[in-house]
């Protein structure tokens, strides 16, 4: 089919619709025919179809089964993602209210005033002392104001800052006069902007005091920020809280846990985890954490990909820096909400299953995910179950098919063995005249008859349902032509061994294939006589409504027989197509390409399926050039170039391709068998029959002529009868061809 395929891309193509629902349902019609004759044949296909049966409905189920729990997987993770993500917006939401309500409370903001005030006193030593006590009775007062907002929400520690982010007063004296407590000078701009701040987890510059009083520096921190306004609504600086994100932010976090292995945790746009992880220790024993006390992952652990399974015992052969963000982060930076149960390595190279989302207000990835190995802990016990019944499945379909093996050779022996005995049926078999496509030609005798008989048996590799109807067509149609240059069929049957034969008259000839290789173009009285004898046998097909499709020079077979020196004998019904539908046998697949490339018309290269008896015409006028010229029509260099000539290329007339004058009337008639359009050619084998007559060779043939060439013939194969020779098998269709055009196609 890849050759029709190549060809139908190049050239045009045009399918008739008309019809074709009914011919759709004869076709399905005839296809559960063959079908139930080829199951009621052979026994066997049914256990190795339940075989394929429960393994496909097994196949299914697993699949659904797997469906289903992956959906409901990533249905799980993807809503713990979301509450994960809407619990963490609603706190960081909260931070910037109730740190917006303090900025905004009017006692707060007259200290706020003092202070600035203050700062801005005179630098005399009077001022500057007075100043002093002035800044340390406001910390406290401040101390006092914001204590129970400090208490509920965990603050740390409570600063002032100015336009520059200059630390005009803090809870931790220390800090004052620093001017980078805010890491990012953007998020002052946006404080004195009038917009609330809360900054994504950070690492503080300074030491700060935890909650024992120690003073640490490195402290993992959140600053939630608020500008405060004076009467005119104007920005004069900022209220800065600090949070501890190993609080409330990663006890957030750890609620979204799934199993033993789940967990949920934030990230930063840097890939740093911003949450404490729940495996800390295990990161430590895996080289992850620093063998330290307080060691822990809070931005310290990078999610890279370390290409391997840490947990196996992989180790990454570069510094972790160089690795590559691991798909979660690198998905979530991009700002994609995602998804994926296929699994994905995590920081550790353990494959997992995640739902990742990125939150744009705030700078953080949100990622909840859990170890592939637990997840699909009771797929992977169906998946085994599954595959051993796979296996139990394939070893049962093994066994049968070695079984139907033992079986098909005893049979092929069987077969051997008739041949070997040089009998099938009521024929004795003499002698192997060839071989081709479908079967093989012996020349043989009827046990009683004692005539001479070609026997042509189906090949044993080939016998199968379609080739069986093809063979047993090709006899049916045959039998039915009785015209003198039809090849006569005998007998037809199928022996205890399982070979399909049947039997024909036996032709001692030579084909016109062979004829012209051997001896050249041939004189244009004999170029009439055999096409006369082709147009009496075509037309009897015709008449019954039957195309030959494969008329060709192999086909066509010169004889000396009763007497008459070389009657023409019409060869190869296998091919034939029924013009009425309903009487055709559609064993060739629809629009399919079929004949002998050298000699087919341009329908039945376009519309394969549309072909009438008009094609024989073209094909015979191609093989009258063949005999007049000694050379084909066309030659391609390849197929697809040999079809394009036939379809749109005019040919060159025979004379001017011989290099001699022939009859015009001749002539005229094989161009016009030629002619693209079907309409233009002679409409019928009569009538073609017809011009024949009026030819008026410039080479006579009499019966002389035909009998001096046969006995010269004769003399030169130095044989009384060239039945045995190469020449002769090839009226059964079975010689090779010179040539891979001179082939049929049965596409």
């Amino acid at each position: 089919m890849s050759m029709l395929s190549h060809i139908r891309n190049l050239l045009p193509s045009f399918l008739r619709r008309k019809g074709q629902g009914a011919e759709l349902s004869r076709v399905s019609s005839r296809t559960l025919h063959r079908t139930g004759m080829f199951l009621s044949q052979h026994l066997w296909v049914w256990p190795i179809m339940a075989i394929v049966l429960l393994m496909v409905l097994g196949f299914t189920v697993r699949v659904a089964v797997e469906s289903t729990m992956m959906a409901s997987l990533r249905s799980q993770l993807e809503t713990l993602r979301d509450v994960e993500a809407e619990m963490l917006s609603n706190w960081l939401d909260s931070q910037h209210s109730l740190v917006l309500t303090q900025a905004n409370d009017p006692q707060l903001r007259q200290m706020i005033y003092q202070i600035l005030k203050t700062r801005q006193a005179d630098s005399t030593t009077a001022a500057k002392a007075q100043a002093s006590i002035s800044l340390a009775e406001l910390r406290d007062q401040l101390k006092q104001e914001l204590h129970p907002a400090m208490s509920a929400q965990r603050y740390t520690m409570f600063s002032v800052i100015d336009d520059e982010g200059k630390v005009l007063i803090s809870s931790q004296p220390e800090l004052e006069g620093v001017d980078d407590l805010v890491p990012d000078r953007s998020m002052i701009r946006k404080l004195f902007d009038g917009k609330t701040v809360v900054t994504p987890p950070f690492r503080s510059r300074h030491s700060l005091r935890n909650e024992s009083g120690e003073r640490l520096t490195n402290q993992p921190t959140i600053l939630v920020c608020a500008p405060v306004r004076d009467a005119n609504f104007q920005v004069v600086a900022a209220l800065v809280f600090r949070v501890d994100p190993r609080g409330e932010f990663t006890r957030i976090m750890h609620l979204g846990r799934m199993g033993r292995t789940g967990e949920t945790y934030a990230f930063t746009k840097e890939g740093l985890m911003a949450s404490k992880s729940r495996f800390d220790s295990e990161l430590v024993l895996l080289g992850l954490l620093p063998d330290e006390k307080d060691a822990e992952s809070l931005l310290y652990l990078q999610l890279k990909n370390p290409g391997g399974d840490m947990t196996r015992g992989f180790r990454p052969k570069v510094r972790r820096s160089e690795l590559p963000l691991t798909w979660v982060a690198s998905q979530a930076i991009e700002g994609r909400t995602i998804s994926n149960v296929d699994g994905v390595p995590d920081y550790r190279g353990v494959n997992t299953v995640v739902a990742v989302t990125w939150l744009p207000k705030h700078e953080l990835g949100i990622s909840t995910e859990i170890d592939a190995d637990e997840a699909y802990g009771p797929l992977i016990i169906l998946r085994w179950t599954a595959w051993t019944l796979y296996g139990l499945f394939g070893l049962s379909t093994i066994a049968i098919f070695v079984f139907t093996i033992i079986v098909a050779r005893l049979n092929r022996k069987a077969r051997e063995a008739a041949l070997d005995a040089k009998q099938i049926g009521q024929y004795r078999l003499e002698e192997k005249l060839g071989s081709g496509g479908m079967g093989t030609v012996y020349k043989g005798q009827h046990a009683l008859l004692r005539r001479p008989t070609a026997i042509k048996m189906l090949s044993f590799e080939k016998t199968n349902d379609t080739s069986i109807a093809r063979f047993e067509r090709e006899v049916q149609i045959t039998c039915q032509l009785n015209h003198p240059n039809t090849v006569a069929i005998y007998d037809y049957g199928r022996t205890p061994e399982g070979i399909f034969y049947y039997a024909m008259e036996y032709l001692d000839g030579i084909d016109l294939q062979h004829l012209v290789e051997r001896y050249g173009p041939q004189p244009e009285g004999r170029v009439v006589s055999i096409l006369k004898q082709a147009c009496g046998s075509l037309q009897e097909a015709h008449t019954q409504g039957l195309v030959h499709r494969d008329i060709k020079p192999a086909n066509l077979m010169l004889n000396r027989r009763g007497g008459i020196p070389d009657l023409l004998k019409v060869l190869d019904f296998g091919l034939v197509k029924a013009i009425d539908e309903d009487r055709q046998a559609s064993l060739t697949a629809h629009s399919a390409l079929t004949g002998t490339p050298l000699y087919l018309s341009p329908e039945a290269i376009q519309t394969p399926n549309l072909v009438d008896h008009r094609t024989d015409i073209y094909a015979l006028g191609a093989v009258g050039y063949f005999l007049l010229t000694g050379k084909p029509v066309f030659m391609g260099e390849n197929l697809v170039d040999l079809c394009r000539m036939h379809i749109s290329e005019p040919p060159v007339p025979p004379s001017e391709k011989l290099g001699q004058p022939i009859d015009q009337t001749l002539e005229l008639l094989i161009m016009s068998c030629l002619e693209k359009q079907p309409s233009k050619r002679p409409q019928s084998a009569r009538e073609m029959c017809e011009r024949l007559e009026r030819v008026v060779a410039t080479t006579e043939w009499a019966f002389i002529d035909a009998e001096t060439w046969w006995a010269r013939h004769l003399r030169m194969t130095g044989k009384e009868s060239t039945g045995a020779s190469a020449n002769s098998t090839s009226q059964f269709g079975t010689s090779a061809s010179s040539s891979q055009y001179e082939r049929t196609i049965i596409s």
